[in-house]
């Protein structure tokens, strides 16, 4: 009998597929070099903040030693920034790993995840990890105005049952770009019963300028159930270093730390991390670059008689109104790499990072090729 270990896996785990990463990137750079556009991660292009980087280097001298298994330098950072205690933060080896901790700690078969469909893929991964029931709600139709295909928080709210432990929310959403504003989520937060975790997902907020979404941090004091989950990967460009954090009631950091890896974020991440947060004109900059140019990009698009949907990300997702394979086989054949979004169940639409002005130009000559 040959051994295959697929059938000892527990059952929440034979349930789960490996993350696809989409293409070989590191082989892609090497073939096409710098003719590469990479638009396909949601990265920013342009890249930490010079005070992060002579950080990261100063702390290479001393990554023979262990991190700081509290990340204490960073929390205090964070609690400086947030205006939160300390107390009520916990690092994750990016936003991700907290996502999955959550459902871990706090749901088991016994118990309902609610979340929306064409959310963050890590939620449902989360659910199946805990093996706990999953409740996928309808998004909201391709045809609403402000939030197509976006989260329908009525609906969300009504699916919650007397099992629910968890519904996650994302603020601005991955793939849709989509959001809601701050008296959504009050009136969202008013619905659900205290006892279940609402999770917030705002890994774009840095990227946000839209009136009326501020973030769920404000409401962290009134609702002890709330919990806001953040990175570094995007507007702070630390994607290679992994590292997020959490805002929460301390006594739901208090469960999550006796799950956690001890040296879940290391020595250079911890240092960067601390370093972006200080570095506010950069983060401006990066604010301001992306805000231009998705709407260039935006508007370079429509032109070409795209349909684009609106976006507080740095991303734009497209729809092609038909099947997307093949065209992104093509731009993929001309060097730009784009991520198309079949996997949610959105096989007609490419999402595009907002990249430099070359890399956007560069899809855009393959678009017109």
């Amino acid at each position: 009998m040959t051994f295959d270990a697929a059938h000892l896996a527990n059952a929440a785990t034979s349930a789960l597929r490996a993350y696809d990463p989409g293409h070989d990137l590191p082989a892609l750079r090497k073939r096409f070099g710098a003719a590469i556009a990479e638009l396909g991660s949601n990265e920013n292009p342009l890249g930490p903040s010079p005070r992060a980087l002579e950080a990261m280097h100063a702390a290479l001298a001393h990554s023979w030693r262990y991190p700081d298994p509290r990340g204490a330098a960073l929390k205090a950072a964070l609690s400086a920034h947030l205006g939160v205690g300390a107390e009520r933060i916990a690092l994750g080896n990016g936003s991700h790993e907290l996502l999955m901790l959550l459902a871990q700690c706090f749901a088991d078969p016994a118990h309902s995840i609610v979340f929306s469909q064409y959310g963050f893929a890590v939620f449902p991964i989360a659910t199946a990890a805990a093996a706990a029931q999953p409740i996928r709600v309808p998004a909201l139709p391709r045809a609403h105005a402000s939030a197509p295909y976006g989260h329908d928080l009525d609906a969300l709210a009504a699916a919650v049952r007397a099992d629910t432990r968890i519904v996650y929310l994302a603020n601005p959403n991955n793939p849709t770009g989509t959001w809601f504003d701050d008296a959504a989520l009050e009136r969202f937060l008013a619905r659900v019963p205290g006892n279940v975790l609402v999770v917030v997902d705002e890994a774009y907020h840095e990227y946000v300028g839209v009136p009326g979404l501020t973030s769920a941090l404000r409401l962290v004091e009134r609702h002890a159930n709330l919990v806001v989950t953040r990175t570094f990967s995007k507007a702070y460009a630390l994607a290679g270093l992994r590292v997020g954090y959490l805002v929460a009631h301390a006594s739901v950091v208090g469960v999550l730390e006796r799950l956690r890896e001890s040296f879940n974020v290391n020595h250079v991440a911890l240092a960067g991390a601390v370093a972006a947060l200080e570095d506010d004109d950069h983060l401006e900059h990066v604010r301001a670059f992306n805000r231009d140019e998705r709407n260039w990009l935006r508007e370079e698009l429509a032109a070409r008689g795209h349909a684009v949907f609106p976006s507080q990300t740095n991303f734009l997702l497209v729809d092609l109104g038909r099947d997307a394979t093949d065209f992104e086989r093509q731009l993929f054949e001309r060097g730009v790499i784009v991520r198309p979004m079949g996997g949610y169940g959105l096989g007609h639409t490419l999402r595009i990072s907002v990249g430099s002005r070359t890399e956007n130009e560069r899809l855009l000559g393959a678009l017109d090729d």
